[in-house]
């Protein structure tokens, strides 16, 4: 497939970029067929020279099918060459596979953890139910450990007093 695309040139930090036909599996700077336009992104933008395009040559590779990439398409927009329209992808920012597996986890995790802490609640609450019969068996119990610790005590005593 024939594209309209850029080819980088250059220095480094000073960009240049040539508007190329060329094969579209062919490298970024590689091989090309015809160069039929430049930009110079360093000029201003109401620069005449920022964008040069051969117009009569790129039309007859749009007669041949070739395809704009989409920054070349708004070039020839510009022109009045082909129709662009901003494209729109919604998908773009959605996580991928592996990160929705994980939010699905994390989720899961989340779910059990919450339904941990309502059992460790209702256990609570249960407990705090059940010590309100617990003191009357106490009050029970309580007797007899006076009544064992009485006799010690008595015990303890008497070799004082002696």
């Amino acid at each position: 497939m024939l594209k309209i695309r850029l080819a980088r040139g250059g220095a480094k930090k000073r960009p240049y970029y040539s508007i190329v036909i060329a094969d579209s599996h062919s490298a970024r700077d590689g091989r090309f067929i015809e160069k039929v336009g430049a930009y110079n992104p360093i000029l201003k933008k109401d620069d005449p020279n920022r964008v040069t395009l051969n117009v009569t040559s790129i039309e007859a590779w749009l007669k041949k099918g070739a395809q704009p990439t989409d920054r070349v398409a708004r070039f020839l927009a510009a022109e009045g060459l082909v129709q662009w329209q901003h494209s729109n992808n919604p998908s773009k920012g959605a996580p991928g596979k592996k990160a929705q597996e994980r939010a699905a986890e994390r989720a899961q995790r989340e779910e059990e953890r919450a339904a941990a802490e309502a059992e460790a609640k209702a256990a609570a609450a249960e407990a705090a139910a059940a010590p309100a019969l617990e003191p009357e068996v106490e009050a029970e119990v309580a007797p007899e450990a006076e009544a064992e610790a009485a006799p010690e005590a008595a015990v303890e005593e008497t070799p004082a007093e002696a």
